[in-house]
């Protein structure tokens, strides 16, 4: 029977990593099981950034179909992508109403997280309301650019599923565009052990108003490329109470260069290969030289809607 030289490889390298067995070898293990996953992760993301792969060549390396490769990658790239472009993101992402901050955060609260932080809109709210503000981000060029932004506040690398706090420490969790990232599960109990008891957690999104004809054309261009479903009204677990919610209408004033910084700062888009990703932004280019409602305007009144879910902790 023929070995395959490949297979022969690996358990050999398994063998040299595990040694003799027990609790020293098993932990060695799995360091190095986490260390080839994120080396595999990177060397994917390198092949569909590139375009030099498809989901299915990737999904038979990985011994996997193209089904099965795509639903496993394909929502991680996207998720660790912006920290490839923070000045893009920082530039291109709508800020949130202050009517948002006032309906989420209690008016007695004093020390708030903002999970999952990005680049720090909704952080310099929580500044200028004088709160103490911990804003925590796993993206290390995303915590660089929030630092830059918003020095007031005390930034720290962690993520919903490992938030760097104790256990009560804060008033009021807000997070901002960043929830259908994270695994609920793990979150919501995280969550809970740092809020004192009776605090808030807040979800926010900024939604497109594609009422407007061309926000709707423009959102035409970006899902023919890819579609990004989003549930912007989660239900949360227990312990937490049942959600309230409101729905803001408001619309924000963007420059020509802003609008394709929104656009090129979509994970979508980050993730695309670079021939679909320069495709997609001349298509939106187009749009901006052509329709009736923006043809040569210097400013862009950007409609949208900012979805806003509060529970609390009994």
């Amino acid at each position: 029977m023929s070995v395959d030289p490949l297979k022969e490889d690996a358990r050999r390298t398994a063998d040299d990593v595990a040694g003799e067995g027990g609790l020293a070898s098993l932990r060695r293990l799995t360091e190095t099981i986490s260390a080839m996953e994120a080396r595999r992760t990177a060397i994917i993301e390198k092949l569909r950034g590139q375009g030099q792969a498809s989901w299915e060549e990737i999904g038979r390396a990985c011994g996997m179909t193209r089904q099965g490769a795509s639903r496993r990658w394909s929502r991680q790239l996207q998720a660790g992508s912006f920290g490839t472009v923070p000045a893009v993101y920082h530039r291109g992402r709508p800020g949130y109403p202050l009517s948002s901050l006032e309906w989420l955060i209690p008016r007695s609260a004093r020390r708030v997280l903002d999970l999952g932080a990005g680049t720090g809109q909704f952080t310099r709210l929580l500044v200028d309301a004088g709160l103490k503000v911990f804003a925590v981000e796993p993206s290390e060029g995303m915590r660089a650019q929030l630092s830059a932004a918003v020095p007031a506040a005390i930034v720290r690398e962690g993520s919903a599923e490992r938030i760097p706090l104790e256990d009560g420490s804060v008033d009021a969790v807000v997070v901002a565009q960043t929830w259908h990232w994270v695994d609920p599960a793990l979150a919501v109990q995280e969550v809970a052990r740092v809020l004192v008891p009776g605090g808030t957690l807040a979800l926010v999104w900024n939604i497109r108003d594609n009422t407007e004809p061309w926000v709707a054309d423009l959102d035409g261009i970006l899902h023919r490329h890819t579609r990004q479903a989003i549930d912007t009204q989660p239900s949360i677990a227990e312990p937490f109470s049942s959600p309230e919610r409101l729905e803001i209408r408001w619309s924000q004033v963007m420059t020509r260069a802003e609008l394709l910084d929104m656009v090129a700062s979509r994970s979508y888009v980050i993730t695309l290969p670079d021939p679909d990703r320069l495709r997609l932004l001349r298509e939106v280019e187009q749009l901006l030289d052509s329709h009736a409602d923006l043809k040569g305007q210097s400013e862009i009144t950007m409609p949208y809607l900012t979805r806003c879910t509060r529970v609390r902790r009994p």
